[in-house]
């Protein structure tokens, strides 16, 4: 897959959340998704840092790694990982700019174009509205959902026990903080675990988004594409990449 250059990824924390609020108005929160949806990914990232405080800088590797299926059968076609030095620290809310170079990597190995991409992390519901989610739907021009393991920001009633359902994720706006919008849905995969966070990442309405992630869960807290992504990359991470080499594409930079 090809990326757009929309912006340097040399910069400082400050030219970061400049990008993320001009980058903010190109989000698409529409369903502009392909008529018949035939594959989709997961995608994920860990780190290898020399040392525990190096997490607050940009030292350390970035593993990325994605995963392509078949939809709506979840049977898998290929798979990719890339390791590579990591040159953005640790920001609160500037996810995207220490983890998506690494995942352009990843996805630059691909052959297998994507409908949509699920991610392991925010979209929509973030101070900015511009989560890694929706900033890689950006740069890649695709259909993106953020699929989070906890709250970034925002409140949410307890959705009710059962797998399917769902509560509004709702925050303060950013243009008026005495009002609130929904920004995604605490949404439960399974029955009476805890809830994950979807959210638009780009070219998908929430209610869209809240039904694709319910169509790739298969009876786990985690769904399929992006649970599949973190399991592979952290395998990548031990050295230990097991089954069928021929569908897996792995580089370390």
């Amino acid at each position: 897959m090809k990326a757009r250059h929309l912006h340097d990824w040399n910069v400082t924390p400050a030219e970061a959340r400049e990008i993320q609020l001009r980058l903010r108005q190109y989000i698409e929160q529409k369903d502009r998704l392909p008529r018949r949806i035939r594959y989709i990914a997961g995608a994920d990232c860990a780190f290898r840092l020399p040392e525990r405080r190096s997490w607050e800088s940009g030292t350390g590797r970035a593993i990325a790694a994605v995963i392509i299926y078949k939809y709506p059968e979840l049977s898998e076609v290929e798979r990719a990982a890339v390791e590579c030095d990591l040159t953005f620290p640790y920001v609160p809310g500037l996810l995207s700019f220490r983890e998506i170079p690494a995942l352009l990597a990843a996805f630059q190995k691909i052959e297998t174009a994507p409908d949509v991409i699920f991610v392991d992390g925010h979209g929509y519901s973030h101070p900015r509205r511009v989560g890694i989610a929706s900033h890689l739907g950006l740069v890649l021009d695709t259909p993106t959902v953020g699929c989070a393991k906890s709250v970034l920001i925002g409140s949410h009633k307890e959705p009710a026990k059962s797998a399917g359902s769902w509560a509004p994720l709702i925050a303060a706006r950013t243009d008026d903080v005495s009002k609130t919008e929904t920004i995604g849905a605490a949404f439960r995969a399974r029955d009476s675990v805890r809830p994950i966070y979807v959210s638009i990442g780009h070219r998908v309405s929430l209610r869209r988004a809240i039904q694709l992630v319910r169509s790739v869960s298969d009876g786990f807290r985690i769904p399929k594409p992006t649970r599949e992504a973190d399991h592979f990359v952290a395998a990548f991470k031990r050295g230990d990449l097991e089954g069928d080499r021929s569908k897996i594409r792995f580089t370390r930079q």
